[in-house]
């Protein structure tokens, strides 16, 4: 693999897993195989979109540290310049790095990087919006609002369980029309999701049969229920199988209109990026991202 000559690394602070101590031995291995590399720590003052703005033309690859929500915010200079990334996974969930198979360890991260294989990976868009992961209509975004800083700290991972234990006693029932493939689809919902990815809080899969690289939206809804109907659909919606749950509609194509009644909030990637109604589409890999080496 050919190493790239300049290297913009972004580190989000506020999303810290990872020592000081590991991130400088990180930087060595890469200054030691020939690749410079320029840090900075996001703060108010500037944004990731911006930093990649002002050096695009100097570098060859862009280092994450943080979580999706970070690596969000950088989606849409990446795709403008083309440019790889690679990821630091320093959030609560790294459902993007689990999607590649990168290693939650800093030191393991940087190997990865180091060996520089990479894969091309599909980019989603809502009304304009870059995401990677999935965007959420209904119990989802409660479960996004749930997740306060104070609550990931004090829950880490299992964070998000508790999210989605709070979320659903707010959850409200919504109207929604569906417009894809030539078809149009009327349901009534508590939660809406479409991927673009694989993982979405912590390790979930939006469809058993999805990838990251697969050129396809997926989507499921969830028909109103109750609290233990849910739960005992839970182990099936961790692991995709959403085709097996009777109370369930799922969908996959490369577009889809979505309208809501009422209108909605959709966050994606952990932010709130829009509202219902949207247009969803998928751009086949779009981004070029420094992955695990396959297994040989």
């Amino acid at each position: 693999m050919t190493t790239p000559k300049k290297a913009l690394m972004l580190i989000n602070p506020h999303s810290r897993i990872g020592k000081d101590s590991d991130i400088a031995e990180g930087v060595a291995l890469l200054r030691e195989a020939g690749t410079e590399v320029l840090i900075h720590y996001l703060d108010d003052s500037t944004t990731a979109e911006e930093l990649i703005e002002n050096n695009h033309k100097d570098i060859q690859l862009v280092i994450i540290g943080g979580g999706d929500g970070t690596i969000n915010s950088a989606l849409p200079a990446l795709y403008r310049h083309k440019l790889r990334f690679a990821i630091l996974p320093m959030g609560t969930a790294n459902d993007l790095a689990r999607s590649l198979e990168i290693s939650p360890d800093i030191d393991d991260a940087f190997r990865i990087i180091y060996e520089n294989n990479y894969r091309k990976i599909n980019l989603g868009i809502v009304n304009g919006r870059y995401f990677f992961n999935v965007a959420h209509i209904g119990l989802g975004v409660e479960v996004t609002k749930e997740l306060t800083p104070d609550l990931k700290k004090k829950w880490g991972v299992f964070s998000y369980l508790k999210a989605i234990f709070s979320a659903f006693h707010n959850q409200k029932k919504f109207f929604v029309s569906i417009k894809s493939n030539g078809n149009n689809y009327r349901l009534r919902s508590i939660q809406l999701a479409v991927g673009s990815g694989r993982y979405y809080g912590g390790g979930n899969i939006i469809a058993e049969e999805s990838e990251i690289d697969d050129g396809l939206l997926h989507l499921y809804s969830l028909y109103p229920q109750g609290f233990w109907q849910m739960l005992a659909s839970a182990p099936l919606l961790r692991f995709g199988k959403h085709k097996q749950i009777r109370r369930t509609f799922t969908l996959a194509s490369q577009d889809m209109e979505i309208v809501t009644a009422p209108t909605l909030e959709i966050h994606a990637d952990g932010e709130h990026i829009s509202h219902t109604p949207a247009l969803f589409t998928v751009i086949p890999q779009a981004l070029e991202v420094v992955c695990a080496a396959p297994p040989h």
